[in-house]
């Protein structure tokens, strides 16, 4: 993942770009795009897991690029992972109690290590202690609990002998200039990789089955041409590539393809606070987020949301008409670290009772008012709409403001237990619920209204 603030450029590019893109790249219609989508809009929360070589250092994702290690200081982590812990049918579970439709897993992330059996690389997990292909278990056991598979694969490669050097690579040269790039890329061959990645991406959409989501992660066009965009990538081919191998896929916005309508299918705004996601009411997008600072497992960061905060993310990205996507980074050993695992249990216990409030729902019309200190979704087909509230009333009044002839019942959702309401004797076209004293056993209770 991108994790320096300076990228955060590139996506206002790629979302402004996409709002004046006019050039196609297929043939799908709108109405088509829409019947593909519909179940990842539906299910609004996803699980993102980034594992990788990275684990074993266990400070960041990006410490090759951090610390600047070659191939050979790098080669230490090849030589120790051994996933002995490795439980992906545990994951699946994990992923399902919490709520989550479908997941996206690490194929290969910028360091170039491959957790599947590419024919194409010995830098791969077949050839480590785990010596098998994890990827394919992965696969198994997230659709044996019947959720949606997706892949997650880099764009970069810091390992092949044919990636070129530019700005972001951990051999990127101090001195700037054009004839420092040019001497540390004689003999590289950026046709060469380009050719690697289609035959690994082939791979990937050949050999597992059908595959619900591409997640290619990114470009970083550079006008002094020290970073990598469309061309670099051949991403017009490539995207025509994937549609043709999995027609049914949902690709995500990173190929620098904000020319073209169709050139991606989601936008991607990664760890961004929950204020600036309403800006994305009007698109079809993704929040990607963590739950501590870094995307891989890294051992002494702490700095990891609350139950509550987590909890925000969810509601406020379907509050705004998107999707979050959550993620774990795995252990070098295999499994998700503890602090991951109580959030996602914690997140099981709120969404077993509230998850109709997620699922299908999308930003409220705008003829209801959002009451103070709260949150609103909407089914459009059940014609449900649902308060989160985030503070609790201490007079055990919640006010619904000009909501008089709008509603015709209401009820906790996480019991369906009935809440009586009355006109406001301060204002007659207001509605005024009244709550038990004590809070329902949930960080944030929802009110489930459904309307006339």
């Amino acid at each position: 993942m991108i994790t320096k603030r300076l990228p955060l450029l590139l996506f206002t590019f790629f979302i402004l770009s996409a709002g004046y893109a006019q050039k196609m790249i297929g043939t799908e219609t709108e109405t088509q795009k829409e019947k593909r989508m519909e179940w990842w809009q539906d299910g609004r929360f996803g699980m993102f897991i980034h594992w990788g070589l990275y684990s074993g250092a266990a400070r960041h994702e990006w410490v090759k690029h951090n610390e600047k290690i070659d191939n050979a200081g790098y080669q230490k982590y090849f030589d120790q992972f051994n996933p002995d812990l490795f439980d992906p049918q545990k994951w699946a579970r994990e992923a399902k109690e919490a709520g989550m439709k479908y997941a996206v897993l690490t194929t290969k992330h910028h360091e170039g290590f491959c957790n599947f059996d590419s024919k194409y690389t010995d830098y791969k997990a077949p050839n480590t202690h785990a010596k098998r292909d994890l990827v394919r278990e992965y696969v198994n056991a997230f659709r044996a609990q019947g959720l949606k598979i997706g892949f997650y694969y880099s764009l970069l490669d810091w390992h092949h002998p044919d990636y070129t050097i530019d700005d972001i690579h951990p051999q990127s040269p101090a001195d700037k200039s054009d004839t420092a790039y040019a001497r540390l890329n004689k003999g590289r061959d950026m046709a060469k990789y380009r050719q690697y990645m289609r035959n690994q991406i082939t791979e990937l959409l050949t050999n597992y089955g059908k595959i619900d989501i591409l997640w290619l992660d990114f470009s970083f066009p550079r006008k002094d041409g020290h970073g990598k965009g469309k061309d670099d990538w051949g991403s017009v081919e490539l995207l025509k590539l994937i549609r043709k191998l999995q027609p049914g896929i949902i690709v995500d916005n990173r190929l620098d393809l904000g020319d073209y309508k169709d050139g991606a299918d989601f936008v991607t705004p990664e760890q961004v606070s929950t204020a600036e996601l309403a800006k994305y009411r009007e698109q079809t997008w993704e929040t990607c987020q963590t739950f501590s600072g870094s995307w891989g497992y890294y051992r002494d960061e702490n700095s990891w949301k609350t139950h509550r905060q987590l909890l925000d993310l969810l509601i406020t990205s379907v509050s705004n008409g998107g999707n979050l996507i959550l993620n774990v980074g795995p252990t070098a050993r295999g499994e998700f670290d503890y602090r991951a695992t109580a959030a996602l249990d914690s997140i099981a216990h709120w969404m077993h009772a509230n998850s109709t409030a997620i699922y299908n729902c999308t930003y409220a019309p705008d003829n209801y008012t959002i009451p103070e200190n709260t949150k609103l979704s909407y089914n459009k087909a059940t014609k449900r709409l649902y308060v989160f509230l985030y503070t609790y009333p201490e007079n055990g009044k919640l006010i619904l403001p000009g909501y008089k002839g709008k509603i015709r019942y209401a009820q906790f959702l996480n019991d369906h237990s009935e809440l009586l309401y009355k006109a406001s004797e301060k204002n007659a076209e207001d509605l005024v619920v009244t709550l038990p004293v004590k809070k329902p056993d949930y960080e944030i209770p929802v009110v489930q209204l459904t309307l006339e």
